[in-house]
């Protein structure tokens, strides 16, 4: 007996505080309004299924209201390991508007052994309509909220164990990857590492070209491209670039390199679900060219060959809720604004009003990688909402003001075949996180990253996902469906 108690006195963690003290830890600008010690298998959520947390391991869960403005509401919550913390906080990001703590990322970054945060950045639900007659809360989500959870958790780290994380890290995908380079930019001393995904960058554009492919693929409000056509355009232009990478595999490997025109399939007789009548030929076109103003300048990029069957959240039944809103809610403050009416200086009066609130566009990030930041980038070539070629300009604009830093801190990677953040033909799983630790800790930039594709839970395909602008290159023996088979090659 005695022997038993020593042993479990010497493995019990030691911590400078109970959970439960936490309740009156001290944050700058907010408070604690939650702190409780969640036994291992018992979390459950208020929405959402709780056999989903049914392995998460025994926690401390801190929730806080931090209120940086008096119309500030900005609610957080920490995760804390009892056993077997890495040593290392893991934040993660937001979707869309956000409204809600990202329960799901969170107990994904605990079971790897992280403190782990999340923000519903200053608003409850999807909605965009928390911001109409509150600029101070559309800043919270742009930006700040993020930043002030960071301060907060830090503290509340610091509070629990006695210590600061020894590595930050930051992991988040569309909005979330808006809110990583927000974070470099604004706030480069807040993470050690930063996991950008389909990072919406010019958000002030974004928004934007979503309204735009809406309205130019429904004149009058009428769908000009009905999602039973997706298919053949998907078929097509499968069929024009699919084996120009040397491996025919359903995915195109870069599509910067594809040549397709949707006109190959324009109707010669009937019109049927396999052909494009000549509106719909322009349209496609369209969606691949982006939106620009009347001079034929860029104003952002489309969407790339391969990405066709998940054009519906551009071109579907409705516009896309976040872009209408937001033009709708703030550019024009007007909620009888018809997003059809969409023009040229529509566009240049929301970027002078949005740059500085949700714009994370800014390539200078010197003062994030001059303290040793990495910055990692994914973006999924077959994404249909956030235009990998947005990412692309991004990713040279950067290299190109900060010089060799961005060789040796900064990666960007393209998943052929990826939709958005995930999903779609191609190797759309895989641990950036991993990557992103190694490189911050052990100094192992990644030269490649193994992903992998599953159907109906089954892997059936590993490929290496490669920094741009190399891409994978089929050895010339071997399954086509081995990662092993394949090199990183610029071609």
């Amino acid at each position: 007996m005695h022997k038993l108690l020593l042993a479990l006195l010497i493995t019990a963690p030691t911590f400078a505080a109970t959970c439960e003290s936490l309740n009156g830890l001290a944050l700058k600008g907010g408070s604690v309004t939650l702190a409780q010690t969640v036994a291992a298998g018992q979390f459950a959520p208020a929405q959402g299924n709780a056999n989903a947390f049914k392995t998460l391991p025994a926690f401390c869960r801190v929730a806080a209201t931090l209120k940086p403005t008096a119309d500030s509401d900005i609610k957080i919550e920490v995760w804390l390991p009892i056993a077997g913390w890495n040593n290392s906080l893991q934040s993660v990001g937001n979707g869309a508007w956000a409204g809600s703590i990202a329960y799901p990322a969170m107990a994904t970054a605990l079971a790897a052994g992280f403190a782990t945060a999340s923000t519903d950045t200053g608003h409850v639900g999807g909605a965009g309509d928390f911001m109409i007659g509150h600029p101070e809360k559309l800043v919270d989500f742009g930006y700040r909220a993020v930043h002030e959870m960071t301060v907060a958790a830090k503290a509340t780290i610091a509070g629990y164990y006695g210590k600061a994380p020894s590595k930050s890290y930051w992991n988040g995908c569309s909005t979330g990857g808006r809110q990583a380079l927000m974070e470099a930019q604004k706030y480069p001393e807040d993470y050690d590492g930063i996991l950008a995904g389909a990072p919406a960058i010019y958000a002030s554009h974004l928004q934007a070209m979503q309204v735009w492919a809406w309205t130019m693929s429904h004149p009058q409000g009428n769908a000009t491209l009905p999602a039973a056509k997706l298919p053949a355009i998907h078929k097509a232009a499968l069929e024009a670039c699919d084996a120009a990478d040397g491996v025919k595999d359903g995915v195109i490997e870069n599509p910067l390199k594809c040549k397709f025109d949707p006109a190959s399939i324009e109707c010669k007789g009937a019109e049927s679900d396999t052909c494009l009548t000549a509106p719909q030929v322009a349209v496609a076109r369209n969606m691949y060219a982006g939106m620009k103003d009347a001079t034929g300048k860029s104003l952002s990029a489309g969407v790339e060959p391969g990405s066709e069957t998940g054009w519906n959240m551009l071109a579907g039944n409705r516009v896309s809720a976040l872009a209408d809103e937001l033009y709708r809610n703030v550019v024009k403050a007007d909620a009888k604004w018809d997003s059809t009416t969409l023009g040229g200086k529509d566009v240049v009066d929301g970027e002078k009003m949005l740059a500085s609130i949700m714009d994370a566009n800014d390539p200078n990030i010197k003062p994030f990688l001059s303290r040793g930041g990495k910055l990692l980038i994914y973006h999924g070539w077959a994404d249909p909402g956030v235009p990998p070629e947005n990412t692309i300009s991004y990713y040279n604009r950067m290299r190109d003001t900060v010089g060799k830093q961005a060789d040796d801190s900064v990666r960007l990677f393209l998943v052929p075949g990826m939709g958005h953040c995930r999903g779609g033909d191609g190797t759309d799983t895989f641990d950036g996180m991993a990557a992103l630790a190694a490189w911050a800790e052990k100094n192992q930039a990644p030269a490649r990253i193994e992903a992998s594709h599953a159907t109906q839970g089954k892997v059936d395909k590993t490929r290496p996902l490669c920094p741009f602008p190399q891409q994978a290159v089929y050895n010339g023996s071997g399954s086509t469906d081995e990662s092993a088979n394949f090199s990183c090659k610029v071609r």
